[in-house]
């Protein structure tokens, strides 16, 4: 008899505390997705490590302990997902009813926001749509840009390209470092395999063989041999994402590939050679003491090091970046592309964008979908920004207290009109703003954080009160 492979079901991480609402849902669609369940922050985690690949779809409520009745955990989940799994389609279904949150949602990565309760079609049809779209989009747009720090970036990128040493790129989270890792290997290995891998993303207990492979029979469960990354990039080019998430022990056996060439399968006593380029990654900052991250292999792979520059840095690239993202959007969709009204440009342009080019993507996106052949107007693209992180008009005090510092900061600085007490003001709603979020809206705590006291406290808060 013939036998058939079923194909594998896509797998659907499930992130809600409710297990009414995990059982529902489980009973939707147990059919089509393999389903993966998580009720916090913690056991997201601790699922993410355990599966063999990232998730390809996510639904995440954003009321999840310890906090049930605030979205802050949920939107961690949020970002630990778009820095582990950002191929995963991620999908709010929350009853906390609030564009601000929706928004917010948007701004971080998530694809598109549902209010409970949702019929088992309309979420569906929301988890793939929004798969749909990230497969369009997800693939090499090109390091578009002519400001000065973009255009020293290609000049870098041209330089070394051809080199064999390894390469370190540093940069914000979604400021487009993976692109840049595939600038260097079109530019000097295009013919060769470009391997790339996400090390937050790997099980420490599979980490040694998913990197170097292992022998047949090396441990139970290894019934034929695996070349590992390292052997499949081959001579091309190894991409290490995040690679301040390699244990200790990984990272000492990365280092003896990067100084001597050779490496050991998982099993195997013979050593391989190492023909890859290692070209890594990294969000943080690996040199400073105690940040768990070997010294000696921070200088092997600095060997070039190049800097992704945050998109609030890019000035006028911004919207350079909205046509490139809108014409290849808009084609992919076969829509005619949107466009955007004079104010709603100065809006963009005033906006800080904390998510980088990822987040950029992801409003053009939406824009496309909502406003395909139309014009969006100021406050379309207004309601897609980061509620926190909107830069409004500073004059009449809207928009976030962080960008209004740095304006007034700015003013300062360049001998503008901006007064003194004028920014103190606005340090002191900051740092109010921050302290009763640490708090959990706790004044005594937030008092005590900021060292005033509680009728101090209050003086701080009627200001930021009168802000809202």
């Amino acid at each position: 008899m013939e036998q058939f492979i079923l194909p594998a079901k896509p797998s659907l991480l499930m992130v809600d505390d409710d297990p009414l609402i995990q059982e529902l849902i489980g009973g939707w669609f147990c059919d089509e997705f393999n389903i993966i369940g998580a009720h916090n922050l913690t056991e997201v985690k601790s699922a993410l490590q355990q599966m063999p690949e990232s998730p390809d779809y996510a639904l995440v409520d954003l009321g999840l302990p310890p906090m049930p009745n605030r979205p802050d955990e949920g939107f961690e989940v949020i970002r630990l997902l778009q820095s582990v799994a950002a191929e995963c389609a991620i999908v709010v279904v929350s009853g906390q009813e609030s564009r601000r949150h929706a928004q917010r949602a948007r701004a971080l990565g998530a694809g598109d926001y549902v209010e409970k309760p949702c019929a088992p079609d309309v979420l569906r049809q929301k988890l793939l749509s929004c798969r749909q779209v990230l497969k369009n989009t997800r693939r090499n747009m090109g390091l578009v840009g002519e400001s000065s720090p973009m255009k020293r970036l290609r000049t870098d990128i041209n330089q070394i390209a051809a080199a064999p040493f390894p390469v370190l790129i540093i940069g914000e989270t979604g400021s487009g470092k993976e692109l840049v890792s595939h600038a260097l290997h079109e530019q000097g290995r295009a013919t060769r395999p470009f391997i790339p891998i996400n090390c937050a993303a790997i099980p420490e207990h599979l980490a040694e063989s998913s990197l170097f492979g292992h022998a047949k029979g090396a441990f139970t469960g290894a019934t034929t041999a695996n070349a590992g990354m390292l052997g499949e990039a081959e001579d091309g080019t190894l991409f290490l994402d995040e690679i301040g998430d390699l244990s200790p022990l990984i990272q000492g056996k990365l280092l003896r590939v990067i100084e001597t060439g050779e490496y050991n399968r998982v099993g195997e006593m013979r050593p391989r050679q190492c023909g890859a380029r290692i070209v890594a990654a990294t969000n943080r900052v690996l040199e400073g003491e105690g940040d768990g991250f070997r010294r000696d292999l921070y200088h092997r792979i600095s060997a070039f090091t190049l800097r992704t520059p945050p998109l609030r840095d890019l000035a006028d690239d911004r919207l350079l970046l909205l046509e490139h993202f809108r014409e290849r959007i808009a084609a992919d969709m076969q829509t005619p592309p949107f466009a955007i009204s004079a104010a709603a440009q100065k809006r963009w342009l005033s906006y800080q964008f904390p998510g980088n080019i990822r987040e950029l993507r992801n409003i053009v996106v939406r824009l496309q979908v909502k406003y395909g052949g139309q014009c969006a107007e100021e406050n379309d693209i207004l309601a897609e920004f980061c509620p926190d992180e909107t830069a409004g008009s500073f004059a009449d005090g809207t928009g976030s207290l962080d960008a209004r510092v740095k304006h007034f900061a700015a003013l300062l600085l360049g001998g503008g009109d901006a007064s003194l007490p004028a920014v103190v003001s606005e340090l002191e709603k900051a740092m109010t703003r921050q302290a009763l979020a640490n708090c959990s809206g706790d004044e005594a705590q937030a008092a005590a954080m900021l060292s005033v006291t509680e009728g101090e406290f209050q003086r701080l808060k009627n200001l930021l009160e009168k802000l809202s």
